[in-house]
């Protein structure tokens, strides 16, 4: 039977028309915004976390001495060098006296002459003495005399008078061995503090350690205060956490660490907390630590060197554990989109401690067996299409 041209043309276009209706609501319930939401998910379960707590640090000294002069000058001469041990006492470095031991035998000079002017003044005090009591033998021979009336009164006024002149001077001379005794007493202080001066030039090492920095070098002038050497005591080495104050409970001393320093990344090293600091950094919202090395292990790592240090907390009791990649915040709630039926809702769970290796406790909100949401392939809502499956991302080798 032959159709009739124009019929065929008709059944064709139909045709044509209801593939690519078909092909929209493919394209619509696959790409489009009624295609369905790919997302992963777990089952709650129960068991128990190891925590941790994680920072980055590094690595200072608890004893550390600066050497420099006390007042300003030129640097004669350094004895160590970066890296030499050095014992307490040993001379390190110098610095030029300019006049100091001029100045030292200016006064070693006036201190002899003040030695022999307070001799002189010994010599007076001794003469004075000496005629303060023949004037005082006179005078009470003339008192004798005159109550005889051998002498008249003014004789023995005269004889009276001397030995008031003869007390007189022996006061002077007195007073005067004083003053070169008080003499002698500020020389040699100023020579004292002088010589201490002198000893100040010669830049001593405060106790044992190593030099880490050789801050000046002969013919460098230097003021007073600025290092010319920096020593550090290699067995005070720790390293200086910095925790986020917000995963920072449980930190105490005493507390076991692994540390990894960023020279020797396959070599952990062990220590503990040795302290926590009570005033934390309010701008970065960090807490801050002291760990303290084992043993000898410090000799190994560099002052000013970073560090990664894990603190390990005791293990937490049986609690329901999930992902830390599910957790969510909807609407200033912390939770987790639940499915139920197959759809997604989302349930307000309250947490409780968390691992490094990405596991959290749930407290509240949720039982053993749930179905949670991991990752999805965009936000979520309520009642939203999904489909489970195993990735968002196919890998290589999978099946489509």
């Amino acid at each position: 039977m032959i159709q009739h041209p124009l019929l065929l043309r008709r059944v064709g276009i139909a045709a044509l028309a209801i593939g690519m209706v078909a092909a929209l609501a493919f394209v619509a319930l696959r790409t489009g915004p009624l295609a369905s939401v790919r997302v992963t998910v777990t089952a709650v379960q129960e068991g128990k976390l190891s925590p941790a707590i994680f920072g980055i640090g590094t690595v200072e000294a608890r004893h550390s001495w600066m050497v420099g002069p006390t007042v300003a000058g030129r640097v004669l001469s350094v004895r160590v060098d970066v890296g030499d041990m050095v014992r307490a006492g040993q001379l390190l470095a110098e610095m030029d006296p300019v006049d100091l031991d001029q100045r030292l035998a200016a006064l070693d000079a006036a201190l002899a002459r003040a030695s022999s002017t307070h001799a002189a003044a010994q010599a007076q005090v001794t003469d004075a003495s000496a005629r303060r009591e023949l004037a005082a033998i006179n005078a009470r021979r003339n008192q004798d005399l005159a109550a005889q009336n051998f002498i008249s009164p003014g004789a023995l006024e005269g004889r009276l008078q001397e030995k008031i002149s003869a007390d007189a001077a022996l006061l002077a001379a007195q007073a005067n061995l004083s003053g070169t005794a008080q003499d002698i007493t500020r020389q040699k202080a100023e020579r004292a503090a002088l010589q201490q001066q002198r000893g100040n030039v010669r830049l001593l090492a405060p106790a044992d350690g190593v030099v880490i920095s050789r801050d000046a070098e002969a013919g460098s002038t230097v003021v007073a205060g600025q290092p010319v050497l920096r020593l550090i005591d290699p067995a005070s080495l720790w390293v200086r956490l910095r925790v986020d104050q917000g995963r920072s409970a449980g930190l105490a001393p005493g507390l076991k660490a692994r540390i990894v320093l960023r020279s020797q990344p396959r070599t952990p090293l062990q220590g503990q907390v040795a302290r926590v600091e009570l005033l934390a950094d309010a701008v970065t919202e960090e807490r801050i630590a002291q760990i303290a090395f084992a043993s000898t292990q410090a000799l190994a790592a560099s002052v000013g060197e970073l560090a990664e240090v894990e603190l390990q907390l005791p293990e937490t009791p049986a609690a329901l554990l999930l992902p830390n990649a599910s957790v969510q915040r909807l609407q200033g709630q912390t939770g987790v989109w639940r499915l139920a039926d197959g759809k997604p809702q989302f349930a307000p769970v309250r947490l409780g401690a968390s691992s490094l290796d990405g596991r959290v406790q749930v407290l509240e909100g949720l039982k053993a067996g749930d179905s949670v949401v991991v990752y999805s392939q965009k936000a979520l809502t309520e009642g939203a299409r999904v489909q489970v499956v195993d990735a968002l991302v196919k890998t290589a080798g999978s099946a489509p």
